[in-house]
């Protein structure tokens, strides 16, 4: 990205400059950013249109053209949720100021930028605490919102399924419950009363201020809403023994959002998954039964997107999906080898994978978009990530490579056996084909002959065949 300049001051920032303790550390300009925004909600679930945004981050660690890359995705983040970004400005600090996120100076600084582009949002590249929320909005006189309510309002925009909206609801409502805040004077009222000229029978006493309701309201509907997703993922849960009843491996796709996870499962499955170019375009796991180029059956899962810092509460929320990684035999992990900075993408979907109890799971790095990467990155990926794969989803390059690759590493059944199935038990050769490694197959006059691998007790149903 080009250096820009602050309008009035002269300042620049370029791509590549990195943090000086002598750097000036006014608000910076970020060149290029365009998009439009919907607002989680608020008390009683009120929901707030944001139309026209500035963007404000504070630049800690690292090289400019990274604090500027965030702010990009900020504003890609913004875009998806429908928000027009009229502009969008850096501040570099040792750490965000703990009153205002920005300091009280630049929070002034940012109240005249907001009155000149005609914002009604600034949107903070981080999680604000609720005092930060309250004081940055009393100075720039606009709504205030942080990066993870905007990711939430993003999942409630895109959840389609009834457990999905009800993962995206109760991340919404443990994230507004430390953020009620007064409306005016009817949250400052008491419901109670007290002393002699009190409000009369039954109201005497400490009372519960209207705010307190409100807390007291959204707990009780936090653990409903958990009641019921506790109660959906049973049959998610019911599914998944049967898988193991029948020892079918699982595998995982996981990766950044945009990465192209639904794409590659098209590829490898024949699926009809939707497809969008957009973040987060997949909240609901997608579970598809497929097998390998040697016939070995398995299921192919694909899950909800990561992003850098994504909010924790969503994490909690969709743990019980995310078990569809925790508990997979092999993880995919997909990248998109095009973007910019695909390492630190990397490193968030770990970070996430580990979250959920899926850090021992063996993995493949599978770097997507290869007819887009550049080579020189595709050579920096290989080399970090040993064993990477190259592939294409888009027009199948490299997919024939992967499929050995997962055939491999797929757990192998651990008892061989020899046997010889009568014709009119073609079932069973079926089932060693499937949920087996055949090692060697021929066919007799009374039955067909097989040396395989199998699991425990598929062998004891094949003992009464033993050659």
């Amino acid at each position: 990205m080009t250096a820009t300049e602050h309008p009035g001051t002269g300042s620049s920032i370029g791509p590549a400059d990195a943090i000086d303790a002598t750097e000036d550390t006014g608000l910076r300009h970020v060149a290029a950013l365009s998009t439009e925004l919907r607002d989680v909600v608020e008390v009683e679930q009120r929901q707030v249109r944001l139309e026209r945004v500035v963007l404000v981050g504070v630049w800690t660690s690292g090289t400019a053209a990274e604090a500027e890359s965030s702010l990009a995705e900020l504003a890609a983040l913004a875009e998806t949720a429908g928000a027009l970004v009229l502009d969008g400005v850096i501040q570099r600090r040792d750490k965000p100021d703990p009153a205002t996120y920005i300091g009280s100076g630049k929070a002034r600084e940012l109240r005249d930028l907001v009155v000149t582009a005609g914002a009604d949002t600034v949107v903070c590249d981080g999680e604000l605490s609720p005092s930060q929320l309250v004081r940055l909005e009393e100075v720039v006189k606009v709504k205030v919102v942080d990066r993870t309510a905007l990711i939430l309002d993003i999942f409630a925009q895109r959840a389609a399924s009834k457990e999905g909206k009800a993962q995206v609801a109760l991340a919404q409502m443990q994230y507004m419950l430390p953020r009620l805040r007064g409306w005016g004077a009817s949250l400052s009222r008491q419901m109670g009363g007290g002393g002699s000229g009190g409000g009369g029978m039954a109201t005497r006493g400490p009372g519960e201020t209207k705010i307190e309701t409100d807390r007291r309201r959204l707990r009780d509907k936090m653990a409903k809403m958990r009641r019921e997703i506790e109660d959906m993922k049973t049959g998610r849960d019911l599914k998944r023994q049967e898988r193991r009843r029948n020892q079918v491996p699982s595998v995982a796709l996981v990766g950044y959002t945009n990465a192209g996870k639904s794409s590659l499962l098209n590829r490898l499955t024949g699926a009809d998954v939707h497809v969008q170019n957009a973040l987060f375009a997949t909240l609901d796991p997608t579970v598809r039964r497929t097998q390998t180029t040697g016939g070995r059956v398995h299921t192919l899962a694909d899950t909800v997107g990561f992003v850098r810092h994504l909010p924790h509460q969503l994490v909690d929320a969709f743990r019980s999906t995310l078990e569809e990684v925790a508990e997979a035999d092999l993880i995919l992990h997909v990248v998109d080898g095009s973007h910019p900075d695909p390492e630190s993408q990397i490193e968030a979907v770990r970070e996430v994978v580990g979250d959920v109890g899926g850090a021992g799971v063996p993995e493949v790095v599978v770097v997507n978009k290869a007819d887009k990467t550049p080579p020189e990155t595709l050579a920096r990926l290989q080399d970090a990530e040993p064993g990477a794969i190259a592939v294409s989803a888009r027009t199948g390059a490299g997919i024939e490579e992967l499929l050995a690759r997962v055939e491999r590493e797929l757990p192998r059944p651990d008892t061989e056996v020899e046997v010889l199935i009568p014709y009119a038990e073609g079932h069973l050769v079926a089932r060693v084909h499937a949920h087996g490694e055949v090692l060697a197959e021929s066919h007799e006059e009374t039955g067909t002959r097989l040396k395989a691998h199998v699991d425990a007790p598929l062998a004891a149903e094949l003992a009464d065949y033993t050659a």
